[in-house]
């Protein structure tokens, strides 16, 4: 899903750090193309990457375009296991862009990340404001999982589970919780949380002593992963992004334009 969002913004930031608000791309490549003189502002060439501008007065052009005419893109991604969520790992690791390589999409970021060892649905887009709607805790936004534990939980596991387990200093709880399952050594749990802390659930179920050896995220508020081969990405439909914007609370007054995949 793409779209066409007017870019707006009434404060005086410097020129590297608008580029990278607007989503277009990172801070750190907003800051290398300032420097390869990629980047005018009103017709003229800036260099510097910390140049104070007025984002409500200035014309801002990215290799000739106009920041104003930036192609919002919403994508839902089916993760792998083995990526981590990440556009650079330090340790050099493989990272979910690998799937997004060839593609000729501008530079995304992942809503929210899943662990290297889990895998399913994840969103990217360049939308930033968007994005941090569908992560604040206060939106509750639901996030479905199909996970596989080494164990049998009983029913008072799951009642532990929905009244929250302390963790480091963290509650962690889920919303609902129900057994799919079970093959007498393992069994497969669906769990629903509004909130994902840091391996929320490895975390949870590690400390109940049901170890987690399968983590798959099926669904984001009403997105489902559906039949998304692993490894593949699509374009969120109208529907879907409008459906998302409604279980976030998250106003826009913008029309969706719908893609086509190159």
């Amino acid at each position: 899903m793409v779209e066409k969002v007017p870019f707006s913004n009434t404060a005086r930031r410097g020129l590297a750090r608008v580029i990278a608000r607007s989503g277009l791309c990172s801070r750190s490549q907003a800051i290398e193309w300032v420097r390869q003189g990629r980047i005018r502002v009103d017709g003229r060439r800036v260099t510097d990457p910390e140049r104070r501008i007025d984002t409500a007065q200035s014309q801002i052009e990215v290799n000739g375009e106009l920041l104003s005419d930036l192609t919002r893109v919403y994508l839902a991604v089916n993760k792998p296991r083995g990526l981590v969520t990440t556009a650079r790992d330090e340790r050099g690791r493989a990272t979910v862009y690998q799937v997004l390589e060839q593609s000729g999409l501008p530079w995304l970021a992942p809503v929210g990340r899943l662990d290297r060892a889990s895998e399913g649905l994840l969103l990217m887009s360049n939308d930033s404001a968007w994005a941090a709607a569908l992560l604040e805790p206060q939106r509750q936004v639901i996030k479905t999982y199909r996970v596989q534990v080494h164990g049998v939980p009983q029913p008072m596991t799951f009642t532990q589970m929905r009244e929250g387990v302390v963790c480091s200093g963290e509650k962690l709880a889920v919303t609902e919780v129900s057994l799919l399952r079970s093959g007498g050594r393992t069994a497969w749990l669906e769990i629903q949380i509004k909130e994902g802390r840091n391996r929320h659930l490895r975390r949870l179920l590690e400390a109940l002593n049901f170890p987690v050896l399968r983590l798959l995220r099926i669904a984001i508020g009403p997105l489902q992963l559906g039949n998304l081969p692993r490894g593949e990405w699509r374009y969120l439909t109208p529907h879907e992004l409008q459906e998302l914007d409604r279980s976030s609370g998250f106003s826009r007054s913008q029309k969706y334009v719908w893609p086509r995949r190159q």
